[in-house]
């Protein structure tokens, strides 16, 4: 049974890691890939001589680590939230709202927001700001607010998604916990905190170790669409997946964009191995005493 998915991580997972060659090749394809002048590292030797390895390096990891914790803190809190709604019909209405933005395209979304920061036609600009007599902002030419329009986005269109896996755990939990702890006296914080969080720890575990392993990738349509490809905005708004493809798109160099992509491979194997490795001597400490 688990020979079809074998073959099909093997065809789209390990038989292109062949390509990685061309990272450390000078590609000219009238000779061919394998063909091609071996330049060792120059093209990392020009990635990291210029500021774009730390931007992209800066602004990959902080923007994930933001979305991780503030994705996790939201998205268990609404989850928390959902199971106490009792009536059948309003919960159900309500998780299909919080999902809803996850299914939206990325494309849409960007769009969404233009018509949210448009400086000639923006609902925040030509609505919100003059109710509070502040004058009209250039969204897309201030590069010091896109750190925290990203984050919104993000955790808008993402949370649901999480908000609904929390909730199944939190279902999964018996009863009986909870029906003792109130013959106790215990009021509903005491409940969440003592019963509720402790036991869908492991699964905020499992998703937070899987979006760790990923901390070094992020969306490329949150940050290609939503700000437009901006050029103004690049110092907060350019990460790893969206500088290779403006390397191999702009610049035509496959070379340099291989490389950029193997630097982010390796540094996401290596973050994830990492935090796999702190999880395990967590739990085999916990499991000594």
């Amino acid at each position: 049974m688990i020979i079809p998915g074998v073959i099909y991580l093997f065809i789209n997972n390990y038989l292109p890691m062949l390509g990685l060659i061309i990272a450390f090749k000078d590609v000219n394809f009238a000779k061919g890939i394998l063909a091609s002048d071996w330049i060792g590292l120059k093209n990392f030797e020009y990635l990291f001589k210029t500021e774009d390895a730390w931007i992209i390096t800066r602004n990959t990891l902080l923007y994930n680590i933001a979305f991780i914790i503030l994705n996790l803190v939201i998205a268990v809190g609404i989850a928390i939230l959902l199971n106490e709604v009792k009536k059948k019909v309003a919960a159900r209405f309500y998780q299909s709202i919080v999902l809803i933005p996850y299914l939206i395209s990325m494309v849409i979304v960007g769009y969404l927001v233009l018509a949210m920061l448009s400086g000639e036609t923006g609902f925040i600009n030509k609505q919100i700001l003059p109710f509070f007599g502040i004058d009209p902002i250039s969204w897309y030419s201030e590069p010091k607010y896109w750190p925290f329009i990203l984050v919104i986005v993000n955790i808008w269109k993402n949370v649901g998604y999480l908000c609904i896996i929390y909730l199944a755990a939190i279902i999964g939990i018996d009863p009986e916990y909870y029906e003792a702890a109130t013959i106790d006296g215990a009021g509903k914080w005491r409940q969440i905190t003592q019963i509720t969080i402790p036991l869908i720890a492991p699964v905020i575990t499992i998703m937070t170790l899987l979006q760790i392993g990923r901390i070094f990738y992020s969306d490329f349509g949150l940050f290609y669409q939503v700000p437009l490809n901006t050029g103004e905005l690049l110092s907060t708004t350019n990460v790893v997946d969206t500088y290779v493809y403006r390397a191999l798109i702009n610049l035509g160099d496959i070379g340099m964009s291989s490389a950029a992509g193997l630097y982010q491979s390796v540094v996401g194997f290596v973050l994830v191995i990492l935090s796999n490795y702190i999880v395990s001597k967590r739990n085999r400490d916990n499991a000594l005493f």
